[in-house]
């Protein structure tokens, strides 16, 4: 075969894309793996595949000569502004840089030498942007770690990610980077590849109709162990994550893994571990940060009465590198203001795993990518071959393990950042999470959202600020939040269409669920330094934010007359592990006295030492009939010298 350039002018007819892209990036020693991996592909795959090659920019690439000598595939060099067809491999040209935009390659120069030249990583994020779930990322032999990064963006995208099997590379630093870094779904030899990657594709578009039930099985068997429904998640990607796992533990066939999932309670965790895909790195999209501080902190340091706290909330924060480069780019623009100690950063996520590492504040040398050397020498201390984020920037960030699709969510926020997380929700799924933020956030607050998401299922809740940067204002709407506990109506379908040999087996917890939505009263789960763990059921009448440096301890969040009772009633907890209960306790909630009863339950036959709050609120003030009774044998008549004194109080 001849060799080929292909340039606009003859692209003009081709279609457009409709399937999957694969990019493939390689470095030292990647001749070799080009080679077996380029053979091995079959004339009729239905993909195209993109070979992007880190060489020095004085070396002349032969790799289209060479690889057309062993394959009858079409090779064509690329020149600018080339669509892309199935069936076709494209290279790219000596010292160039080359994106994807709009389904198109496009090339660029190179950067100066002075600058980091990370060709494969640059290809793979743009790729990852454009052709989203259907964009493919491959690794192959090389040195250092270009490469890692755009993987990171292809499978957020829902994508595919492989290595080269480390052991096969004649340069193993570039794929085994990718492993470490916890971004590549699956690891072959380079002459395996290609029939592996054809046999997935085809697995991740399988016809449902038969495997149904099972698939359904599947969510509902994460529901249960995890509470979370996936329903109305993106099922293209929820899909692949299950094939990913499928592979891993060799099960081919979705009902016999239904059957391995059901008696293994390790895999169930694996698995909701994966559809969660906890991908994020620090200053993701750096032109996000600088618009934050350029724009968006000037008009909330405009805007904030004297005395009040600037509230962020990142919803969906994985582990945590987005919300320190959001606390960094604060401490930076407000030190020479005076109020960064009125800084409350709130991060959430629905994975405890992730947020688990996020409060260690902890990074592995791969995962510190995108911070720049001052930043890191500033902000980070080096400990045990990790860095550690120093505690002055820890100490403006709490995390929270929440789902803000069903817990109830902070209010009087400034800022809501959710980067990247709406894109895996169906529409229905998408307009109920921006209902609930449009409620949390303040009159003329803020929104940010990832580039390839929008605010069109409530363009009604929402104007665009920053169209280049996904940011958002409050429009003047009356805020609603929408409980999804019971009348969610994703709740219920997911509910009918699962009714399976699963389901029925577990009547009586669908019954449960339904019977503490509707009766169970609001709570929280502290341990034993009084930190909130976890929110359960609407705590608002009961806890608030405070001012000042962002806490979860429960008894700075307590409204005024609670935090006495609280501690005391924990201390006595603590001391006999017997539940308590002290009933009718006035405390104030906007200007009128309220009256709650609190129960305290210690959290048995856990590894470290748990307590259940529960809030009551009682409809009139009666006298207790055992004043700090407990549900065991101890009882006391302290709660009766509190109750006086905070009557006297008010």
């Amino acid at each position: 075969m001849s060799e080929k350039r292909l340039d606009k002018n003859k692209t003009k007819q081709l279609s457009s894309n409709g399937f999957p892209v694969v990019g493939v990036g390689a470095s030292a020693g990647g001749l070799e793996a080009f080679k077996k991996l380029v053979k091995a592909i079959p004339e009729t795959s239905g993909m195209a595949y993109i070979l992007v090659q880190h060489l020095e920019p004085t070396h002349e690439s032969i790799l289209t000569e060479l690889l057309q000598k062993i394959s009858s595939i079409p090779i064509y060099e690329i020149t600018n502004n080339v669509r892309v067809e199935p069936d076709r491999i494209y290279i790219i040209p000596s010292n160039k840089l080359l994106t994807a935009t709009d389904g198109i390659l496009q090339l660029s120069p190179r950067p100066a030498k002075t600058e980091k030249n990370m060709p494969i990583d640059v290809f793979f994020t743009s790729l990852a942007e454009i052709h989203g779930s259907q964009a493919i990322g491959i690794v192959l032999s090389g040195t250092a770690t270009d490469g890692t990064v755009g993987l990171k963006a292809i499978k957020e995208q829902g994508g595919i990610t492989i290595a080269q099997d480390p052991k096969s590379a004649a340069y193993n630093g570039m794929p085994q980077n990718a492993i470490d870094a916890d971004v590549v779904d699956f690891v072959f030899a380079p002459e395996e590849i290609p029939l592996q990657l054809t046999r997935l594709v085809r697995s991740f578009q399988p016809d449902f109709t038969s495997g149904g039930d099972a698939f359904r099985q599947l969510l509902a068997i994460l529901q249960a162990r995890r509470g979370a429904d996936f329903t109305y998640y993106k099922q293209t990607t929820i899909r692949r994550r299950i094939i990913r796992r499928m592979g891993l533990n060799n099960v081919e066939n979705i009902v016999d893994y239904v059957s391995f999932v059901k008696e293994n309670i390790q895999e169930q965790d694996l698995l909701y571990q994966d559809l969660l895909i906890p991908v994020t790195s620090f200053f993701r999209d750096t032109k996000t940060f600088d618009f934050l501080c350029d724009t968006i902190f000037p008009v909330l340091l405009r805007n904030k009465a004297e005395a009040a706290p600037l509230r962020i909330w990142v919803a969906g924060c994985s582990t945590g590198e987005e919300v320190y480069s959001m606390a960094i780019c604060l401490y930076e623009y407000f030190k020479d203001k005076a109020i960064e100690d009125k800084i409350q950063i709130f991060a959430t996520d629905i994975s405890e795993k992730a947020i688990g590492k996020a409060r260690t504040g902890t990074y592995s040398q791969n995962e510190i990518t995108g911070l720049t050397s001052a930043r890191l020498q500033k902000y980070f201390t080096k400990w045990k071959g990790n860095f550690q984020i120093d505690k002055s920037i820890r100490d403006m960030c709490v995390f929270a393990c929440h789902n803000f699709l069903k817990d109830p969510p902070f209010a009087r926020i400034d800022l809501i950042s959710c980067r990247n997380v709406l894109i895996y929700m169906e529409p229905s799924l998408q307009k109920r999470a921006l209902t609930t933020f449009h409620y949390a956030i303040k009159d003329n607050g803020y929104l940010l959202l990832g580039k390839s998401e929008s605010v069109s299922p409530a363009s009604d809740l929402f104007a665009i600020f920053g169209i280049n940067e996904k940011a958002y204002i409050r429009k003047p709407a009356a805020g609603k939040y929408l409980n999804i506990l019971t009348y969610n109506s994703a709740f219920k379908k997911s509910n009918i269409a699962a009714k399976n040999e699963f389901v029925q087996e577990d009547f009586q917890k669908s019954a449960d669920d339904i019977l503490l939505s509707r009766y169970t009263p609001a709570g929280v789960v502290i341990n034993d330094q009084m930190e909130i763990v976890q929110f359960r059921g609407a705590t608002g009448n009961w806890l608030e934010p405070s001012s000042g440096k962002p806490t979860l301890n429960l008894l700075k969040m307590a409204r005024e007359g609670l935090a006495f009772e609280l501690r005391n009633a924990l201390h006595k907890v603590k001391a006999s592990e017997i539940p308590i209960v002290k009933e009718n306790i006035p405390m104030q909630f906007i200007g009128k006295t309220l009256w709650v009863t609190i129960e305290v339950v210690p959290l048995l036959n856990t590894a470290e030492p748990y307590f259940l709050i529960l809030f009551k609120e009682s409809m009139f003030p009666r006298e207790p009939s055992n004043a700090g009774s407990t549900l065991g044998p101890s009882a006391d008549t302290e709660q009766q010298s509190a109750e006086a004194l905070h009557i006297q109080r008010l």
